[in-house]
């Protein structure tokens, strides 16, 4: 019998300058039965054109109009054909045998419902200075679990360490639409929700590109991100009691919604009242956000606002910083 045919789907917005790396990563995987989509969500830069260099027998490319990552993925999926999904941002990439890793677990006989992951590490220009640092999700564990470590301790998985089957990727649904971001956060909660468990393969590795605020999961004082970030915490909540709804995920829903007070604190009131209230639904209640001393002074001094402000606006100038240094270094190994 033929082995699984792997689906790796690859949503682009203005990524002309990673798109030919990460198709790269997704040709160079060493399970050979793949096929490779990827579809330009309107860029207004060259990514359409890089892209459409590497097409092939296995690579697709497609272009819809400006609809966000989403509505991209979810394009991805209609036209793929596999029995396993990869997905795969546009300036991510991916260890060459990441795939094969996860998919000898599949060959031992792992049932279809379970969701397979795999460890991460960030990086800027070079890849081999990507910092692997686990954390309390990359073991296997129940879906239960994995909701109730993510909302306390306020970790994550990264988009890219998933390999889904498609019954399990058919059963979660499409991809929310509406979410401008976490997204990809409430989505996985839906895939959780359908699986039988989480499989955590150690030795299939993802390289996760830091491009700070240009990310799409970069919020900053957008009400509309605000809004979507909300109706995605609200979701987590809902998600994880659905699946037990005992002290410790009431407690944990409420560490949860204090670890990102500070996110909506005085710029959206509107959702704070919210929070407050679905604190005390859950049995506990939420204190006054506490900035670090680097900011806390502002706050004195200048209010809320401006703290908040600078709390953005300082860390982008030292990634900018961080940023230029890694790429000068990048040139220089290159040299």
């Amino acid at each position: 019998m033929n082995a699984p045919l792997v689906s790796i789907l690859i949503p682009a917005y203005n990524s002309e300058k990673w798109i030919a790396a990460t198709i790269r990563s997704a040709l160079a995987q060493t399970w050979e039965r793949k096929e490779i989509i990827v579809v330009d969500d309107g860029s207004t830069d060259q990514t359409l054109q890089v892209a459409r260099q590497f097409e092939s027998e296995s690579v697709h490319v497609f272009r819809q109009q400006n609809q966000g990552a989403a509505a991209a993925r979810n394009y991805a999926f209609s036209l793929s054909h596999g029995d396993y999904i990869q997905w795969l941002d546009a300036d991510d990439l991916l260890a060459a045998d990441k795939i094969a890793r996860q998919m000898e677990v599949v060959s031992l006989g792992e049932d279809p419902r379970t969701l397979l992951s795999s460890p991460w590490g960030p990086f800027i220009y070079r890849l081999h200075r990507a910092e692997f640092t686990p954390n309390a999700l990359w073991c296997d564990l129940s879906p239960a679990e994995f909701l109730v470590r993510k909302l306390d301790q306020k970790i994550f998985m990264q988009t890219a360490v998933w390999l889904v089957s498609r019954e399990l990727t058919e059963a979660a649904g499409p991809w929310d639409i509406s979410l401008v971001s976490d997204d990809d956060g409430e989505y996985f909660c839906r895939v959780m929700l359908a699986s039988s468990g989480i499989r955590f393969v150690p030795d299939a590795k993802v390289y996760y590109r830091s491009v700070g605020t240009s990310r799409l999961s970069y919020v900053g004082r957008s009400d509309k991100k605000l809004q979507a970030l909300w109706r995605s915490m609200q979701l987590h909540i809902g998600y994880l009691r659905s699946l037990e709804d005992s002290q410790r995920v009431r407690a944990a829903c409420v560490q949860y919604l204090q670890n990102y007070l500070v996110v909506f604190y005085e710029q959206r009131p509107d959702i704070v009242a919210e929070m407050r209230q679905a604190a005390r639904d859950l049995g506990g209640g939420l204190n006054v956000p506490r900035l670090s001393w680097k900011y806390a002074w502002i706050k004195t001094l200048f209010g809320w606002s401006w703290a908040k402000r600078a709390q953005l606006f300082f860390p982008s100038v030292k990634w900018s910083v961080v940023r230029s240094f890694d790429k000068a270094l990048f040139s220089l190994e290159k040299q």
